[in-house]
């Protein structure tokens, strides 16, 4: 198992506090964000960085309240300044996100499907199904927005091919991820669409996905940077370390919030924040640069996966694109399960039943919902929130910078 001192996993849950202000702010700004990223993609046809702080005016204002009074407000227990219901803002969008690195993105497309290997015409159309199922290309996404926020620190002008190899290495590890997690979860739909253990059977897509983790592992290796190589490597272990925590811990009314972490950390956010420092250590920053993005790409990824855990009992089925309730009906208990269990008794009963009484299900999510798990498990995402936004206060001021703000942001909307 991966030492946690290694990679500072720090769970805590101390509040922090930080100056970010959004369209219809105080400073009666004209221009919303999506002006600077216009402004980025339009201004430059070599794809040169750009310093949003040249005569655009933007709606991000620094706080006029003093630290002294910043540091009273949180020992206070006055909320963090990221409130989205109480400021007005324009909404957030992956489209207008992933805008500035369109391009990379388009080639990342091209590549993929002729670097898990055309010569298999199985795993190729196992692989359309993944691919083409509606995928957002985050990860890749945070790879060239990070490479192009550090860029400007090491004096490039360009990506360099191993930016560009990273990202599909990474894509390709994380789709393998998906899907074994489907097989080992019997999953029929992922993103609307039928999985390739439905369409194909399980012995095509367990080969699938390990053929996937292969090849990537196999192009992992020719980028020859030893310490990358330990970084991505480190995360295929831990992914397996991940599904055995859940699988040990399947309707364990004892799990504690730390472990649920941890778990979280090793199933989602270990492979963002690997995606998040590589790009990094190929744009030649130093390690301190290098660290920061590291945390950045945890705490995201840790709130991206309370987001996700926080929808399973608000969206519907369509939305999601599979079962509501699927992670609570398996036994996989998470951050609004945890926080209600504390305060409703009953919910164990049902739990520690595995649901085995009609209705119990729709009881269960009912008693998370009245009991404030959904609230609490928010106040959570918005915690690793404010820490994702600290970390990235080490790079200059930039579109990009501005769009890794913006990625954090938009996974809370997905819950405002």
């Amino acid at each position: 198992m991966m030492s946690m001192t290694c990679h500072n996993l720090d769970f805590g849950f101390t509040k922090t506090v930080f100056d970010l202000y959004a369209c219809g702010c105080s400073s009666n700004a004209s221009f919303c964000r999506s002006s600077v990223r216009n402004y980025a993609k339009s201004s430059s046809s070599s794809r040169k960085l750009v310093d949003r702080r040249r005569g655009i005016a933007l709606c991000r204002v620094s706080s006029t309240k003093t630290p002294a009074t910043l540091l009273s407000e949180v020992a206070q227990g006055v909320p963090p300044l990221l409130d989205l219901k109480k400021e007005s803002r324009c909404p957030v969008s992956l489209k207008n996100l992933f805008e500035l690195v369109a391009d990379d993105l388009q080639t990342l497309n091209q590549n993929l499907q002729s670097i898990v290997g055309a010569e298999n015409p199985v795993l190729m159309s196992a692989a359309e199904q993944i691919f083409g199922a509606g995928g957002k290309r985050m990860r890749p996404a945070l790879v060239f927005l990070v490479s192009r926020a550090t860029a400007e620190l090491a004096g490039l002008m360009e990506l360099t091919m191993e930016h560009r190899r990273l990202a599909e290495i990474i894509e390709m590890i994380h789709t393998a991820s998906l899907i074994h997690d489907d097989v080992l979860d019997d999953s029929n739909m992922r993103r609307g669409q039928e999985t390739v253990h439905q369409m194909y059977g399980t012995r095509v897509a367990v080969l699938a996905g390990d053929f996937m983790f292969a090849q990537s592992s196999w192009y992992l290796a020719n980028l020859e940077n030893l310490e990358v190589i330990k970084l991505i490597s480190q995360v295929i272990k831990d992914f397996a370390s991940g599904e055995i925590k859940q699988a040990s811990s399947l309707f364990d009314c004892d799990l504690k919030l730390e472990e649920y972490l941890l778990k979280s950390y090793y199933k989602t956010a270990s492979l963002i924040a690997a995606s998040t420092k590589g790009a990094a250590v190929f744009s030649g920053v130093d390690s301190t640069i290098t660290q920061k993005m590291y945390e950045y790409g945890k705490n995201l990824g840790l709130a991206f996966q309370v987001v996700d855990d926080i929808l399973d009992f608000t969206q519907s089925a369509e939305q999601l694109g599979k079962p509501a309730g699927s992670d609570l009906v398996n036994g996989n208990l998470t951050a609004p399960v945890i926080f209600a269990l504390e305060k409703e008794p009953k919910l164990r009963d049902i739990i520690e039943s595995e649901f085995s009484e009609p209705g119990s299900l729709n009881e269960a999510i009912e008693l998370v919902k009245s009991c404030g798990g959904i609230e609490r498990a928010q106040e959570l995402a918005k915690e690793k929130a404010d820490l994702a936004i600290q970390n990235l206060q080490c790079l200059p001021e930039s579109a990009f910078r501005l769009a890794l703000e913006d990625m954090v942001l938009y996974n809370l909307e997905r819950i405002d």
